[in-house]
């Protein structure tokens, strides 16, 4: 009984050990990544950042957009009523 309460004991610590080591590995590897400044994260992160500020003053004019093309669709759907108008008269006239 005592060999395996000590078995348990010593491999539930052995666990906790390789566990450890893995977690620091991964830790590693994680702040070569993204950790320093120089890092490609931080690169990606400050080139992001540059092009939400870049095209922030985008979305008002987006919107303008928006309704001045809902404007020129209404036109065109107007413009093609009339073609169809225009063919099925000129269709009629041949008939």
């Amino acid at each position: 009984m005592i060999l395996l309460t000590f078995l348990t004991g010593t491999l539930v610590i052995v666990f906790f050990l390789v566990l450890a080591v893995g977690l620091v590995k991964i830790s590693g590897a994680l702040r070569s990544i993204g950790g320093t400044p120089t890092s490609y994260l931080a690169k990606l992160r400050l080139g992001l950042r540059a092009i939400e500020q870049e095209t922030s003053h985008l979305t008002p004019q987006v919107t303008q957009l928006n309704g001045a093309l809902s404007q020129v669709a209404s036109g065109l759907a107007s413009v093609d009523q009339h073609l169809v108008d225009t063919i099925s008269a000129v269709q009629k006239q041949e008939v």
